[in-house]
């Protein structure tokens, strides 16, 4: 039976995929600093597909790269899946970037000598996932984004849009709670870049994944369930999609 005493920051915590409170992040020192958040305070339901819109410069990438535990706050407080960030050391991040966080990269990350499937598998190598289960899995993925027919070409073979949904692929190939996707159609083109985001919608539905995706294009918000605005490092607006 849940405690009297809960309180609202626990039960908010408890609802949400991520909460993030009062963030502050800057580089630099002096007149020189730039200050990339200033107090970000948002939160991200679990299941939802959640568009975070700002311009360049705007803090998009930064509060990602907070968010995933690949860079540390000024000051503030993330909580990922019920986990304050603060509370892990490097190897408690380490695992949580492994098993709980997938990401996607304008830039695809694929490794060129390796196959889609081969590439899709990756984390799952790591994880010394036995033969068999790691071969279902890589199959599975492939089929979800369209690619079963492309599984043993290399990335240098595949259009831009079949290379981001690879990484798609291989972003949800350990199960993650958390999908981080930092401007995944940056290098497509339109109708290319609407094709992955509704695939990364329906991975949300399919997978029971919550994604957090950065985007400055105003076209690709309506397949959201809600949006975060950050302009100049605070968010502006929060509102449905």
């Amino acid at each position: 039976m849940a405690s009297a005493d809960v309180t609202q920051e626990e039960a908010q915590e408890a609802e949400a995929m991520v909460v993030v409170e009062d963030l502050h992040r800057s580089y630099g020192t002096g007149t020189g600093a730039v200050h990339a958040l200033r107090g970000v305070t948002c939160s991200v339901p679990r299941g939802e597909l959640v568009a975070l819109r700002g311009r360049s410069g705007s803090g998009k990438t930064t509060l990602l790269n907070l968010i995933g535990g690949l860079d540390t706050p000024d000051s503030g407080r993330i909580t990922v899946d019920g986990t304050p960030l603060v509370d892990l050391k490097e190897n408690g991040l380490l695992t949580m970037r492994r098993d709980r966080i997938g990401f996607v990269f304008q830039t695809f990350g694929l490794i060129p000598i390796l196959s889609a499937a081969e590439n899709v598998g990756v984390p799952l190598r790591l994880r010394k996932v036995p033969a068999r289960e790691r071969e279902a899995r890589v199959a599975l993925l492939l089929s979800l984004v369209g690619l079963t027919d492309h599984a043993a070409q290399r990335p240098g073979e595949l259009s831009g849009g079949q290379q981001q949904r690879v990484a798609i692929a291989r972003a949800l190939a350990n199960r993650p709670a958390l999908l981080l996707a930092d401007e995944p159609t940056g290098q497509l083109d339109a109708e290319t870049g609407l094709e992955v985001m509704e695939l990364l919608r329906a991975v949300v539905r399919s997978e029971g994944v919550t994604a957090l995706v950065a985007t400055h294009d105003a076209t690709l918000l309506t397949f959201a369930d809600r949006v975060l605005e950050l302009e100049d490092g605070v968010v502006m607006l929060a509102g449905d999609g």
